[in-house]
């Protein structure tokens, strides 16, 4: 039984290595810049304000929690855990290869990375979400959960990168203001957390984007359009978000 699992010491490695990488970025740092000093470079509005970034610490927090309960033999049976294969291995060489490519501001690459770590993402969360219906305790915070956080950070990190590759470019958004397209970027976020959290039920995934525009509101205040924007939007999200978790727990009861 425990051949169903035949990455759980890849995975391990993988989030040594990932840890490794980005606190190299950090402390040495990678090209002489920190990755929150490279962002300062690009002023585009949709970036948050720098304390959002601190959610990292919470995805790799969860990240060494999956790592280390994937890896026990009991846990190769479970559906979610059978469900990884090789996808968290290969997220993970593209969470490190972007730190490099944004580090050697190689922008416009770094996109490309950021999609396909996002695409990688994706399968993940459709993959363990979905696995069962009725998850042990450690699978929905040990499994699911690093997954619905990671996930909702890259979906904002991917909009934000996206934003910062045409600012270098020069893009002149087809005529309209950068803060007329930061309001459309931000409505298009709350509608795919709209759609995912319908489909999937997932208040976690919601209050990662609450998380990211309330830090989107502090950090534009001097753009009242977007800072109002991203405030209302956020108290959307988390009501919303909150709706779904009563539900989940009413039905919980009832089983």
């Amino acid at each position: 039984m425990q051949h169903r699992n035949p990455y759980r010491w890849w995975n391990i490695a993988a989030v040594i290595a990932v840890i490794a990488v980005n606190a190299m970025a950090t402390l040495l740092p990678l090209n002489g810049k920190t990755t929150g000093e490279l962002s300062d470079q690009y002023p585009v509005l949709i970036t948050p304000a720098g304390y959002a970034f601190s959610i990292w610490s919470l995805i790799y927090l969860l990240l060494i929690g999956f790592a280390i309960y994937q890896a026990r033999p009991r846990a190769s049976r479970l559906p979610t855990v059978s469900q990884i294969g090789p996808w968290f291995l290969l997220s993970s060489l593209f969470n490190m290869a972007w730190i490099f490519a944004w580090h050697y501001e190689y922008v416009t690459a770094s996109v490309f990375i950021m999609l396909a770590l996002l695409i990688t993402l994706i399968v993940l969360y459709t993959r363990v979400v979905t696995a069962t219906s009725k998850p042990t305790t450690g699978e929905r915070f040990l499994v699911q959960l690093p997954f619905r956080i990671y996930l909702g950070w890259i979906c904002v990190a991917t909009i934000v990168n996206i934003s910062v590759a045409l600012y270098k470019a020069g893009w002149n958004g087809f005529g309209l203001s950068e803060v007329t397209w930061t309001i459309i970027l931000l409505i298009f976020g709350t509608l795919l957390v709209f759609v995912m959290g319908t489909r999937y039920a997932d208040p976690y995934f919601m209050l990662v984007f609450v998380w990211a525009y309330v830090a989107i509101a502090y950090k534009q205040q001097d753009y009242s359009a977007v800072s109002t924007t991203a405030l209302i939007s956020a108290v959307l999200i988390l009501i919303y978000a909150i709706g779904i978790a009563l539900r989940k727990v009413r039905a919980l009861k009832l089983r």
